[in-house]
């Protein structure tokens, strides 16, 4: 199960429907196989490939070159990813936020051979590419900065334009490489190795039995003798691992990805309007930090929403309050909230429809996913009727198809995917447990638990909590030393424009969901929340924040 041998199966049936849409920018599937062999074979006039075949190399550890992917969202990122996997080059993501030291660490760290960028970021490579020598081709995406094609760069279009569409490498493997860095919200990005075959089942396609690529597109082209081909928009950045899942699991099912017209920052009044326009059935969000400004949006603008069939989320926290909203405003849509992260690829899920409660919070686990005990010793059964003890906390992981490893590193490859009774495991440091229900309630993740009074707190059970007040607009939480507890719970609160709330006030409503002890000690308004393009919060800031404030509060 190669990715690029898939789509281009896939593309043999259905040339003509749209692959991508992005703007006035309408490619069909024949176009975007035609431009995606270009830049295969361009990557191959390079010499760029496979050098080393998989059984030959440890679990962390590439035999492919790699490709770096700084770009906003738009056709040519998913071009980017699909014409080195035809190369039998492994594409990787590049944050367009980091600044120069970042990118060195990033570029540096990834082995990158060549880097795909869009003219805006020209700045920023110009200061570090002359301490990148292993980069050997630097090709720019022109965009609406103006910047001119630099003299150390190709310019994209007419560099794939340049060569032979059917100059292609097809000597295609499962065992290609999919790599993806996590964001580095917690600490240094990690390259995280996944067989092509791995994350396809999976992050790409609701199959849980492996299958033959026969079989798929014999299921495209009999669904799209009947019914209209699927069509979803993925709206956080391409860079973030679940914006890319969303692209090619919809392709996978011979479907269109619409890409929203502004790129450049969350503008709620086009996301709508590009659904409205393009009869978009599914969206992508993360959380309530594109919840809450697309449900603002929805409040005083009307849009034909009839084609939209779900709004899923995944990568941070999606309140109840925000889901009750959506069910107002748009009540024929589905709500799914999707549990999963870059070492284990979909885990979970918790589906909400129109006419049903949002009383539980629970996430029923897909095959393949477990919670384990905190020593790692044994896989904790499911509650039942014979079972209703105490609930162990433990550690939510995946087995089966799990990544090979982190990339160049050893050390936390063996620690994040380790051995059980002979079985390899992805446990990427969530904490988890049983509900009574079966389903399982999702803590936190590790790195960022508070140890307060000897007690595990986790931020993100937190800031659930303090999201349910009706006026906090955003939040994030972390911990500040204390001599008394050792550390207390801190939590940054932004509040919507207009509202005046009191730190009791937001104690009061978080105390209906959590226990006193996980209450914040101290809460600390601001105008201004730093996440990163995805989403997803920021720890790091926070804690620098935080720490500045007691600082100025010490003077």
């Amino acid at each position: 199960m190669n990715l690029a041998l898939l789509h281009e199966a896939i593309a043999r049936v259905i040339p003509d429907v749209d692959c991508i849409v992005w703007r006035d920018r309408r490619l069909s599937w024949q176009l975007v196989t035609e431009r995606t062999r270009r830049l295969a074979a361009l990557l191959t006039s390079y010499n760029f490939g496979c050098r080393v075949d998989r059984e030959n190399l440890k679990n962390w550890e590439s035999g492919q070159d790699h490709l770096g992917i700084y770009l906003r969202n738009g056709n040519e990122y998913l071009e980017s990813m699909l014409g080195a996997f035809k190369a039998r080059v492994v594409p990787f993501n590049v944050n367009y936020r980091y600044v120069s030291d970042e990118l060195l660490y990033l570029f540096d760290n990834a082995d990158a051979s060549v880097v795909i960028f869009h003219s805006e970021f020209a700045a920023n490579i110009e200061r570090i590419k002359d301490r990148l020598p292993k980069i050997k081709l630097w090709l720019q995406v022109q965009d609406d900065s103006g910047v001119p094609i630099q003299p150390w760069a190709f310019e994209y279009e007419q560099a794939i334009l340049s060569v032979d569409s059917e100059v292609l490498c097809k000597a295609w493997s499962s065992d290609d490489l999919y790599m993806i860095y996590t964001g580095g919200t917690t600490g240094l990005p990690k390259g995280v190795l996944w067989r092509q075959e791995d994350i396809f089942y999976s992050a790409m396609t609701k199959r849980i039995q492996r299958c033959s690529i026969e079989d798929i597109v014999s299921d495209i082209t009999e669904h799209h003798l009947s019914a209209k081909p699927p069509i979803a928009m993925p709206a956080p950045p391409f860079m973030h691992s679940t914006a890319q899942w969303v692209a090619f699991s919809v392709w996978y099912m011979g479907g269109t990805v619409v890409i929203q017209d502004d790129v450049q920052k969350l503008n709620p009044t086009k996301i709508w309007s590009t659904i409205e326009r393009e009869q978009v059935n599914s969206i992508t969000i993360v959380g309530d930090a594109f919840a809450v400004p697309l449900l603002d949006d929805l409040v005083v603008n009307d849009y034909d929403l009839s084609s939209l069939k779900m709004i899923a989320s995944g990568g941070a926290i999606w309140s109840a309050t925000k889901k009750e909203q959506f069910k107002k405003l748009i009540p024929h849509v589905l709500l799914l909230d999707a549990l999963g992260s870059s070492e284990t690829g979909a885990q979970a899920s918790n589906v909400t429809r129109s006419f049903e409660s949002l009383e539980s919070n629970g996430f029923v686990l897909q095959p393949g996913s477990v919670v384990l005990s905190e020593n790692l010793q044994r896989v904790l059964p499911k509650k039942s009727g014979e079972n209703q003890g105490e609930t162990e906390k433990g550690w939510l992981g995946r087995r089966g198809w799990v990544p090979l490893g982190y990339y160049n590193e050893e050390t936390k490859t063996e620690k994040t995917f380790p051995l059980l009774g002979g079985v390899r495991y992805s446990v990427p440091g969530d904490r988890a447990c049983w509900n009574q229900d079966g389903t399982i309630e999702l803590l936190g993740r590790d790195s960022v638990t508070i140890i307060s009074g000897g007690e595990k707190i986790f931020a993100e059970e937190v800031e659930h909590a303090i999201k349910h007040h009706d006026d906090v607009y955003d939040v994030v939480v972390c911990g500040l030393p204390s001599e008394r507890w050792g550390q207390q719970v801190t939590a940054i609160v932004k509040l919507r424009d207009t509202c005046t709330v009191s730190a009791s006030d937001i104690k009061t409503v978080a105390a209906k969901t959590i226990a006193a002890y996980k209450l914040p000690k101290i809460i600390i308004f601001t105008d201004f929340i730093e996440r990163a393009p995805s989403g997803k919060p920021d720890y790091r800031w926070a804690k620098q924040s935080a720490e500045k404030w007691a600082l100025n509060q010490d003077k």
